[in-house]
């Protein structure tokens, strides 16, 4: 039991240290804000006031592209709608898709190519490389020095180009990296959670990252980069499944600098289903991990402080957090009932502690990112509970991709699925697109059992301050579980009629969900001072 005792201490001490790192995010976030908003805003003037139209540099904008029918068209639009000198501009439209978007996309491309617009469709043969693979072979025929890359289920505002291509002006700058909105922040307790969670990795995270001298990744979307940093950097690889954090790292191991706009936010869809939401953690979880077992030896041997190396590995590694609450999970009851050693109240103190701070790092880090952004943060913090639920119910699902990462087990790039939501839908539509249930559920079941069972062992011996944790524990895995289930029980019901996808999908409906979502959103920073408008040539 010696080992036992051992391992729980050990997963006690890495939550202690992943929560203490929420706290210096925090204060790095904190102490810099204002002055780094105003220092963002302040560049883009001096830069507009000194830049004239044919200075800009050209610009390919990136829409990587796998089955995405119903959200594509809306997607093109906003690339469409970007304010920025047409024969500067061009559009790549990176289609993959084995189903009829690529039918959609050929419709609304030949639609903006009839005004004039520079706007390829490319399509691949073999989905080599799945994302990466098309970035990459995207490249090899764009002519822009710099590359925007939007996802599917993102919509970026007109003037995205003009609040991001000022920071190019410093010739390290490798990429740009703006901040998620939320399109459907309001669509359920699930994407109400999720908004917060995005919150705080947009802003408190990703920010005191930049603004505390660290290392920081690229997301994958929202952002702009050099050119010549990405071939400097080696290009984009399929070695593991966040070639986004793959590449930033390595951009930034070659001295280039990544900029963080936190002041401009890019509308994207919540997943609204649990499996989608637990799918999408998976990806992160594991490429994160097949990251940092690739980049850490790098990163010792690199010439940084042993501060930001600290941080980087932090950072890389974040996901160890679900096997880590796995662990004190499994524990506790082996430990109750078969540890005979005097645990004394310094030890016990110590691990009190431990859970406390691991525990609260995260949620004090979600507060502060809600105070700094919105005017009706106390509201939004509803969701919180939702949110230890979620966030504590996938550490199963989680652990099971960190352990493939660590294994070297292989899995594919599997998408999340987007329905073309809007802040005024309630409803499920478009249910085109599912992911299989999956048997991990089972498991989030009998832990949800297991955690219950060892709450009524730890309460029979009067341990009444581990309680809250074991609370916190089977009530998490009994949400994700149940919820799980539920959706998988619910997709028996009606759906879209097939029939009915070509009207959901074409140029008319895009347009008007484009529409729909410039509208409705208002998620942008309070007080943002506008930069001077770049007059395009031509208008859509």
């Amino acid at each position: 039991m010696v080992f036992v005792f051992i391992c729980y201490w050990a997963a006690v001490f890495g939550l202690l240290v992943y929560g203490v790192n929420c706290y210096v995010l925090m204060r790095s976030f904190s102490r810099n804000f204002k002055h780094q908003v105003a220092r963002l805003q302040r560049m883009r003037q001096e830069f507009w006031q000194r830049t004239n139209e044919s200075e800009l540099p050209s610009v390919t904008v990136q829409l990587p592209i796998y089955n995405e029918r119903f959200v594509v068209g809306r997607l093109i639009h906003a690339a469409a709608a970007l304010d920025y000198p047409h024969e500067k501009l061009e559009i790549q439209v990176l289609d993959d898709s084995t189903d009829g978007t690529c039918d959609v996309v050929a419709e609304h491309v030949d639609y903006y190519r009839k005004q004039g617009l520079q706007i390829e469709h490319v399509r691949r043969e073999h989905r080599e490389g799945y994302k990466a693979g098309a970035l990459r072979d995207g490249m090899k025929v764009c002519r822009g020095e710099l590359i925007a890359i939007f996802d599917a289920d993102f919509v970026p505002e007109p003037d995205f180009l003009r609040l991001t291509i000022p920071f190019f002006d410093d010739s390290k700058v490798a990429l740009v990296q703006g901040r998620w909105g939320h399109i459907n922040p309001k669509f359920s307790a699930l994407t109400r959670a999720q908004a917060v969670a995005i919150d705080g990795h947009f802003s408190v995270e990703q920010a005191g990252r930049r603004w505390g001298g660290y290392y920081l990744n690229f997301n994958g979307t929202a952002g702009v980069w050099r050119r010549t940093a990405i071939d400097d950097a080696g290009g984009w690889k399929a070695d593991t499944l966040t070639e986004d954090l793959d590449l930033s790292y390595r951009a930034q191991l070659k001295k280039w600098k990544v900029e963080y706009a936190v002041d401009v936010v890019v509308p994207a869809e919540i997943p609204v289903d649990i499996s989608a939401f637990k799918s999408q953690q998976r990806r992160w979880a594991k490429g994160s991990i097949q990251t940092a077992i690739k980049l850490i030896p790098s990163m010792l041997r690199s010439d940084e402080s042993l501060g930001v190396k600290l941080q980087a590995m932090i950072h890389l590694t974040h996901y160890l957090v679900h096997p880590l609450m796995l662990s004190v999970a499994l524990l506790a009851v082996p430990l109750l009932s078969y540890w005979t050693g005097d645990w004394g109240p310094l030890p016990f103190g110590i691990m009190l502690v431990g859970l406390v701070v691991g525990s609260t790092g995260p949620s004090a880090l979600y507060v502060t990112a809600q105070r700094s952004l919105y005017k009706d943060w106390l509201h939004r913090l509803l969701a919180m509970p939702t949110l230890m639920l979620i966030g504590t119910g996938i550490a199963v699902s989680n652990t099971r991709a960190v352990l493939e990462a660590l294994l070297g087990i292989k899995s594919a790039f599997i998408r999340t699925p987007k329905r073309a939501l809007s802040g005024q839908d309630t409803q499920r539509k478009r249910a085109g697109y599912r992911l299989p249930l999956g048997l991990v559920f089972v498991l989030e079941a009998a832990l949800a059992v297991y955690c219950a069972w060892g709450l009524s062992l730890y309460l029979q011996h009067g341990k009444y301050l581990i309680g809250p944790f074991l609370v916190l524990y089977a009530a998490g895995f009994a949400f994700v579980a149940l919820c799980t289930l539920a959706e998988a029980v619910g997709r028996f019901g009606p759906s879209a009629p097939a029939d009915s996808v070509d009207e959901q999908t074409s140029v008319a409906a895009s347009l008007e969900a484009y529409q729909e979502v410039m509208a409705t959103y208002s998620d942008r920073l309070p007080n943002l001072e506008p930069v001077a408008p770049v007059h395009t040539t031509g208008s859509l």
